[in-house]
């Protein structure tokens, strides 16, 4: 497809000889081996469509990923954007694919919460495309849910176990 639709790139790219090429295409077939060929089919279409210049491998993979992408999964923003407005217990909440959720673990709830997205971002997105490659992979995830904290019943404090926190505190800072 590539040979057809990019002519002269592509000769430029390998000349006329097969060596270059093959080594080419051991790399592509290394990289890429996880994906069906539909897939790798559809995504050399949507980058046929899309670009004016042959491929790199890495625009390959890209197109891979999101031509392969399972129904549910969202793109690394709005997987970004949900995992910063769940709320707390995280794994009691309702998540557009567990694999946003793991992400969100794996990144850190706190930086999610509190980091400038300009960092948080990019850490969140790299830990969601392992994942989303591990999902199209055939890897399922389940999230465990929280276990319901018991009610404690609410007890004043005594005057003396006041006292001794307050001691306690004294002689931290003394």
């Amino acid at each position: 497809m590539f040979q057809v639709n990019y002519h002269n790139q592509y000769y430029s790219a390998f000349g006329d000889t097969t060596k270059s090429e093959n080594l080419a295409k051991n790399l592509w077939c290394k990289k890429l081996n996880h994906f069906s060929p539909t897939t790798i089919c559809g995504a050399a279409e949507k980058v046929i469509t899309e670009s004016d210049y042959l491929p790199t491998l890495h625009k390959m993979l890209n197109a891979c990923r999101y031509v392969g992408m399972p129904a549910g999964l969202p793109n690394p923003r709005k997987a970004y954007q949900e995992a910063c407005n769940k709320i707390s217990p995280k794994a009691d909440q309702k998540w557009s694919h567990p694999a946003v959720y793991f992400a969100g673990r794996d990144a850190g709830w706190h930086m999610l919460a509190n980091g400038i997205e300009s960092k948080a971002l990019p850490v969140f997105s790299d830990i969601y495309q392992q994942y989303c490659d591990r999902v199209l992979a055939g890897e399922k995830f389940i999230i465990e849910k929280s276990g319901a904290v018991p009610e404690l019943p609410e007890l004043p404090a005594t005057k003396k176990h006041n006292q001794q926190q307050v001691d306690s505190l004294k002689k931290l800072f003394d």
